[in-house]
Protein backbone atom coordinates (compact mmCIF):
# COMPACT_ATOMS: atom_id res chain seq x y z
CA UNK A 1 0.00 0.00 0.00
CA UNK A 2 1.14 3.75 -0.74
CA UNK A 3 0.84 4.29 3.27
CA UNK A 4 2.12 1.96 5.94
CA UNK A 5 0.49 1.30 9.48
CA UNK A 6 2.67 3.48 10.59
CA UNK A 7 1.35 6.51 9.49
CA UNK A 8 -1.88 7.76 11.22
CA UNK A 9 -5.19 7.92 9.20
CA UNK A 10 -6.47 11.56 8.38
CA UNK A 11 -8.78 12.61 10.90
CA UNK A 12 -12.21 12.04 9.38
CA UNK A 13 -10.58 8.68 7.68
CA UNK A 14 -9.84 7.42 11.68
CA UNK A 15 -13.35 8.13 12.74
CA UNK A 16 -14.95 6.22 9.83
CA UNK A 17 -12.32 3.36 11.23
CA UNK A 18 -13.15 3.50 14.75
CA UNK A 19 -16.91 3.44 13.94
CA UNK A 20 -16.42 0.61 11.36
CA UNK A 21 -14.14 -1.40 14.11
CA UNK A 22 -17.03 -0.86 16.52
CA UNK A 23 -19.54 -1.89 14.54
CA UNK A 24 -17.94 -5.21 13.50
CA UNK A 25 -16.98 -5.77 16.72
CA UNK A 26 -21.00 -6.46 17.40
CA UNK A 27 -21.27 -9.11 14.72
CA UNK A 28 -21.48 -12.84 14.94
CA UNK A 29 -17.75 -13.10 12.77
CA UNK A 30 -15.02 -14.34 13.99
CA UNK A 31 -12.11 -12.21 15.79
CA UNK A 32 -9.68 -13.19 13.39
CA UNK A 33 -11.87 -12.38 10.46
CA UNK A 34 -12.88 -8.95 12.28
CA UNK A 35 -9.25 -7.96 12.78
CA UNK A 36 -8.15 -9.12 9.46
CA UNK A 37 -11.40 -7.15 7.93
CA UNK A 38 -10.53 -3.92 9.74
CA UNK A 39 -6.81 -4.09 8.85
CA UNK A 40 -8.00 -4.07 5.59
CA UNK A 41 -10.23 -1.48 5.28
CA UNK A 42 -7.27 0.75 7.07
CA UNK A 43 -5.44 -0.20 3.68
CA UNK A 44 -8.20 1.17 1.19
CA UNK A 45 -8.93 3.79 3.67
CA UNK A 46 -5.07 5.13 2.80
CA UNK A 47 -5.59 4.86 -0.82
CA UNK A 48 -8.34 7.14 -0.41
CA UNK A 49 -7.21 9.76 1.16
CA UNK A 50 -4.07 9.74 -0.92
CA UNK A 51 -6.59 9.63 -3.56
CA UNK A 52 -8.43 12.95 -2.46
CA UNK A 53 -5.02 14.41 -1.93
CA UNK A 54 -3.96 14.47 -5.38
CA UNK A 55 -7.64 15.34 -6.74
CA UNK A 56 -7.91 11.63 -8.04
CA UNK A 57 -11.64 10.95 -7.02
CA UNK A 58 -14.37 11.56 -9.26
CA UNK A 59 -17.10 12.43 -6.71
CA UNK A 60 -17.29 11.43 -2.52
CA UNK A 61 -16.73 7.25 -2.41
CA UNK A 62 -17.86 7.48 0.79
CA UNK A 63 -21.51 8.93 0.41
CA UNK A 64 -22.29 8.32 -3.32
CA UNK A 65 -22.63 4.51 -4.18
CA UNK A 66 -21.59 5.45 -8.11
CA UNK A 67 -18.30 6.37 -6.89
CA UNK A 68 -17.91 3.82 -4.19
CA UNK A 69 -18.18 1.50 -7.33
CA UNK A 70 -15.84 3.56 -9.24
CA UNK A 71 -13.33 3.64 -6.33
CA UNK A 72 -13.42 0.56 -5.37
CA UNK A 73 -12.36 -0.83 -9.19
CA UNK A 74 -9.55 1.67 -9.20
CA UNK A 75 -8.50 0.08 -5.87
CA UNK A 76 -8.62 -3.58 -7.47
CA UNK A 77 -6.54 -2.53 -10.73
CA UNK A 78 -4.13 -0.84 -7.55
CA UNK A 79 -3.65 -4.16 -5.79
CA UNK A 80 -3.00 -6.09 -8.75
CA UNK A 81 -0.59 -3.75 -10.38
CA UNK A 82 1.35 -4.04 -6.77
CA UNK A 83 1.20 -7.93 -7.19
CA UNK A 84 -0.94 -8.64 -4.08
CA UNK A 85 -2.09 -12.43 -3.92
CA UNK A 86 -5.72 -13.15 -5.69
CA UNK A 87 -6.65 -14.37 -1.84
CA UNK A 88 -5.03 -10.72 -0.43
CA UNK A 89 -7.47 -9.04 -3.09
CA UNK A 90 -10.50 -10.99 -2.10
CA UNK A 91 -9.92 -10.26 1.28
CA UNK A 92 -10.19 -6.22 0.95
CA UNK A 93 -12.67 -6.55 -1.21
CA UNK A 94 -14.73 -8.78 0.92
CA UNK A 95 -13.85 -6.31 3.63
CA UNK A 96 -14.94 -3.10 1.39
CA UNK A 97 -17.89 -4.89 0.51
CA UNK A 98 -19.18 -5.04 4.73
CA UNK A 99 -17.98 -1.65 4.94
CA UNK A 100 -19.98 0.16 2.59
CA UNK A 101 -23.27 -2.34 3.01
CA UNK A 102 -22.88 -1.30 6.96
CA UNK A 103 -22.98 2.61 5.70
CA UNK A 104 -26.11 2.13 3.49
CA UNK A 105 -24.74 2.55 -0.17
CA UNK A 106 -24.79 -1.22 -1.24
CA UNK A 107 -22.25 -3.28 -1.67
CA UNK A 108 -19.96 -2.30 -4.79
CA UNK A 109 -19.07 -5.83 -5.60
CA UNK A 110 -16.08 -6.01 -7.09
CA UNK A 111 -15.33 -8.93 -9.38
CA UNK A 112 -13.03 -11.02 -7.09
CA UNK A 113 -10.25 -13.08 -8.51
CA UNK A 114 -10.99 -16.24 -7.79
CA UNK A 115 -14.53 -16.01 -8.76
CA UNK A 116 -13.47 -16.48 -12.28
CA UNK A 117 -15.39 -20.04 -13.67
CA UNK A 118 -16.90 -20.36 -10.03
CA UNK A 119 -20.32 -21.53 -9.33
CA UNK A 120 -22.45 -21.43 -6.54
CA UNK A 121 -22.38 -24.79 -3.93
CA UNK A 122 -25.41 -27.19 -5.28
CA UNK A 123 -28.81 -26.47 -4.20
CA UNK A 124 -32.26 -27.68 -4.74
CA UNK A 125 -34.48 -25.98 -7.10
CA UNK A 126 -37.59 -24.39 -6.00
CA UNK A 127 -39.29 -28.03 -7.53
CA UNK A 128 -37.00 -29.87 -6.24
CA UNK A 129 -36.84 -28.69 -2.60
CA UNK A 130 -40.66 -29.04 -2.51
CA UNK A 131 -40.65 -32.67 -3.70
CA UNK A 132 -38.53 -33.58 -0.64
CA UNK A 133 -40.11 -31.55 1.81
CA UNK A 134 -43.51 -33.01 0.60
CA UNK A 135 -41.90 -36.76 0.32
CA UNK A 136 -40.15 -36.27 4.03
CA UNK A 137 -43.64 -35.23 5.55
CA UNK A 138 -45.52 -38.02 4.26
CA UNK A 139 -43.20 -40.70 4.23
CA UNK A 140 -41.27 -40.64 7.14
CA UNK A 141 -40.96 -41.61 10.79
CA UNK A 142 -41.05 -39.04 13.44
CA UNK A 143 -37.38 -39.51 14.06
CA UNK A 144 -36.43 -39.36 10.27
CA UNK A 145 -38.56 -36.35 9.49
CA UNK A 146 -36.70 -34.49 11.99
CA UNK A 147 -33.56 -35.32 10.91
CA UNK A 148 -34.16 -34.70 7.35
CA UNK A 149 -35.81 -31.45 8.04
CA UNK A 150 -33.25 -29.93 9.80
CA UNK A 151 -30.34 -29.13 7.03
CA UNK A 152 -33.04 -27.43 5.14
CA UNK A 153 -34.73 -25.50 7.50
CA UNK A 154 -32.35 -24.72 10.08
CA UNK A 155 -28.98 -24.66 7.96
CA UNK A 156 -27.26 -27.49 10.43
CA UNK A 157 -24.41 -29.27 9.37
CA UNK A 158 -25.13 -33.61 9.71
CA UNK A 159 -22.33 -33.21 12.37
CA UNK A 160 -24.88 -30.54 14.29
CA UNK A 161 -27.87 -32.81 13.84
CA UNK A 162 -26.55 -35.66 15.50
CA UNK A 163 -25.23 -33.26 17.96
CA UNK A 164 -28.00 -31.44 19.49
CA UNK A 165 -28.93 -32.38 23.04
CA UNK A 166 -32.43 -32.61 24.24
CA UNK A 167 -31.11 -29.51 26.63
CA UNK A 168 -30.31 -27.89 22.92
CA UNK A 169 -34.11 -27.98 21.97
CA UNK A 170 -36.45 -24.80 23.50
CA UNK A 171 -39.65 -25.86 22.46
CA UNK A 172 -43.43 -23.55 23.30
CA UNK A 173 -46.78 -24.56 21.93
CA UNK A 174 -46.05 -22.18 18.95
CA UNK A 175 -41.93 -21.21 18.79
CA UNK A 176 -38.72 -22.37 19.48
CA UNK A 177 -34.91 -21.60 19.64
CA UNK A 178 -31.99 -24.24 18.94
CA UNK A 179 -28.90 -24.34 20.30
CA UNK A 180 -25.85 -25.30 18.58
CA UNK A 181 -22.63 -25.67 19.31
CA UNK A 182 -20.05 -24.66 16.70
CA UNK A 183 -18.44 -26.86 13.82
CA UNK A 184 -16.07 -29.48 15.46
CA UNK A 185 -16.92 -31.10 18.77
CA UNK A 186 -15.53 -29.21 21.87
CA UNK A 187 -16.14 -26.13 19.97
CA UNK A 188 -16.85 -23.02 22.24
CA UNK A 189 -18.76 -21.26 19.83
CA UNK A 190 -22.44 -21.11 20.33
CA UNK A 191 -25.05 -19.65 18.18
CA UNK A 192 -28.86 -19.14 18.41
CA UNK A 193 -31.18 -20.53 15.60
CA UNK A 194 -35.33 -19.82 16.01
CA UNK A 195 -37.16 -22.72 14.96
CA UNK A 196 -39.23 -22.82 11.87
CA UNK A 197 -42.97 -23.54 11.97
CA UNK A 198 -42.73 -26.87 10.11
CA UNK A 199 -39.60 -28.12 12.07
CA UNK A 200 -41.08 -27.03 15.29
CA UNK A 201 -43.96 -29.77 14.36
CA UNK A 202 -41.26 -32.55 13.19
CA UNK A 203 -39.17 -31.86 16.18
CA UNK A 204 -42.15 -31.88 18.56
CA UNK A 205 -43.28 -35.30 17.39
CA UNK A 206 -40.36 -36.68 17.65
CA UNK A 207 -39.55 -35.75 20.99
CA UNK A 208 -43.01 -36.93 21.76
CA UNK A 209 -42.29 -39.97 20.34
CA UNK A 210 -38.86 -40.15 21.79
CA UNK A 211 -39.78 -40.60 25.34
CA UNK A 212 -41.04 -43.97 24.61
CA UNK A 213 -37.61 -45.13 22.94
CA UNK A 214 -34.79 -47.02 25.01
CA UNK A 215 -31.77 -44.31 26.25
CA UNK A 216 -35.04 -41.93 26.13
CA UNK A 217 -32.84 -41.06 29.43
CA UNK A 218 -29.56 -39.86 27.47
CA UNK A 219 -29.00 -36.23 26.64
CA UNK A 220 -28.89 -37.06 22.80
CA UNK A 221 -31.61 -35.73 20.62
CA UNK A 222 -31.46 -38.42 17.65
CA UNK A 223 -31.29 -42.22 19.19
CA UNK A 224 -30.45 -45.26 17.09
CA UNK A 225 -32.31 -48.39 17.75
CA UNK A 226 -29.60 -49.67 20.76
CA UNK A 227 -30.70 -46.29 22.72
CA UNK A 228 -27.10 -44.51 21.82
CA UNK A 229 -26.61 -41.46 19.92
CA UNK A 230 -27.01 -41.70 16.37
CA UNK A 231 -23.44 -41.71 14.30
CA UNK A 232 -23.02 -38.81 11.58
CA UNK A 233 -23.13 -41.49 9.15
CA UNK A 234 -26.32 -43.29 10.14
CA UNK A 235 -28.23 -39.78 9.82
CA UNK A 236 -26.30 -38.89 6.43
CA UNK A 237 -28.17 -42.68 5.09
CA UNK A 238 -31.18 -41.23 6.04
CA UNK A 239 -31.30 -37.98 4.38
CA UNK A 240 -29.83 -39.93 1.43
CA UNK A 241 -31.93 -42.59 1.22
CA UNK A 242 -34.70 -40.01 1.25
CA UNK A 243 -33.51 -37.81 -1.38
CA UNK A 244 -33.34 -41.54 -3.48
CA UNK A 245 -36.94 -42.46 -2.86
CA UNK A 246 -38.46 -39.05 -4.59
CA UNK A 247 -35.71 -38.46 -6.81
CA UNK A 248 -33.94 -35.22 -6.21
CA UNK A 249 -30.71 -37.74 -6.21
CA UNK A 250 -29.67 -36.90 -9.90
CA UNK A 251 -27.13 -35.21 -10.39
CA UNK A 252 -24.09 -37.43 -10.44
CA UNK A 253 -21.22 -34.41 -10.08
CA UNK A 254 -22.68 -33.85 -6.70
CA UNK A 255 -24.74 -36.71 -4.88
CA UNK A 256 -27.41 -35.18 -3.07
CA UNK A 257 -26.53 -35.40 1.02
CA UNK A 258 -27.54 -33.06 3.76
CA UNK A 259 -25.00 -30.49 2.68
CA UNK A 260 -27.40 -29.76 -0.66
CA UNK A 261 -30.07 -29.18 2.00
CA UNK A 262 -27.68 -26.89 3.88
CA UNK A 263 -26.98 -25.50 0.34
CA UNK A 264 -30.33 -24.71 0.10
CA UNK A 265 -31.00 -23.08 3.08
CA UNK A 266 -27.83 -20.80 2.31
CA UNK A 267 -28.76 -20.05 -1.12
CA UNK A 268 -32.55 -19.20 -0.22
CA UNK A 269 -31.67 -16.75 2.31
CA UNK A 270 -28.79 -15.02 0.14
CA UNK A 271 -30.74 -14.91 -3.41
CA UNK A 272 -33.97 -13.55 -1.42
CA UNK A 273 -31.50 -10.57 -0.57
CA UNK A 274 -31.19 -11.14 3.19
CA UNK A 275 -28.13 -9.53 4.98
CA UNK A 276 -25.18 -11.60 4.56
CA UNK A 277 -24.17 -10.79 7.78
CA UNK A 278 -27.56 -12.46 8.97
CA UNK A 279 -26.79 -15.25 6.81
CA UNK A 280 -23.29 -15.84 7.85
CA UNK A 281 -24.71 -15.76 11.27
CA UNK A 282 -27.16 -18.45 11.50
CA UNK A 283 -24.76 -20.72 9.49
CA UNK A 284 -22.20 -20.28 11.85
CA UNK A 285 -19.88 -19.00 9.16
CA UNK A 286 -17.00 -17.29 10.34
CA UNK A 287 -16.17 -15.02 7.07
CA UNK A 288 -18.25 -13.34 4.93
CA UNK A 289 -16.44 -14.91 1.88
CA UNK A 290 -17.68 -18.24 3.10
CA UNK A 291 -21.52 -17.24 2.61
CA UNK A 292 -21.26 -14.61 -0.93
CA UNK A 293 -20.26 -18.05 -2.49
CA UNK A 294 -24.22 -19.03 -2.21
CA UNK A 295 -24.43 -16.05 -4.92
CA UNK A 296 -22.58 -16.71 -7.29
CA UNK A 297 -24.17 -17.77 -10.55
CA UNK A 298 -25.50 -21.55 -11.17
CA UNK A 299 -25.10 -23.80 -13.63
CA UNK A 300 -28.55 -23.46 -14.33
CA UNK A 301 -27.99 -19.40 -14.53
CA UNK A 302 -25.67 -19.75 -16.89
CA UNK A 303 -28.02 -21.75 -19.20
CA UNK A 304 -30.76 -19.78 -18.50
CA UNK A 305 -28.75 -16.39 -19.34
CA UNK A 306 -28.55 -17.41 -23.22
CA UNK A 307 -32.35 -17.29 -23.35
CA UNK A 308 -31.88 -13.51 -23.30
CA UNK A 309 -30.40 -14.00 -26.69
CA UNK A 310 -32.62 -12.59 -30.11
CA UNK A 311 -33.07 -15.04 -32.18
CA UNK A 312 -34.90 -15.91 -35.62
CA UNK A 313 -37.53 -17.73 -34.37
Amino acid sequence: MTRSRAFPLPGSYATILTDYATALGRSPLADSTKTKYTSRLRGYLAWLADQHEAGALDGDPLTDPVAAASAVHDFRRHLKNGRRAPNTIDTYLSAIDDFYARRGLGKPQARREHDAGRTAPRALDAHRARRYIRHVQLTATPRDKAIALLPYYAGLRISEVVGLDVADVRLSADAGELRIRGKGRGSGKIRLLPVHPDLHQALTDWLTTRAGWKGAHSGAVFLNQRGGRLTDRAARDIITGLGEACGVNDDPTEPFGPHVLRHTFAAQLVRGGKDPILAAELLGHGSLDTTRRYALPTEADKATALDALITDR
